[in-house]
């Protein structure tokens, strides 16, 4: 449940930026966002194998 958490953390912390891009056009804060969403790419993938994994073994 750790790697949720850490989910729902990165969600959080990009919401300012999703903000500050989407409403007032702030482009470095769309830099971010993009960043902030590729590491979430990377952890979902880290967590799918993770779920994979666990499921395979029994």
């Amino acid at each position: 449940m750790s790697r949720f958490s850490e989910v729902k953390n990165l969600v959080m912390s990009l919401e300012a930026d999703f903000e500050k891009f989407y409403d007032k056009g702030n482009q470095a804060a769309g830099t971010r966002v993009r960043k902030g969403m590729q590491e979430l790419k990377n952890l979902a993938q880290a967590i799918r194998t993770e779920v994979q994994d666990k499921k395979n073994a029994g």
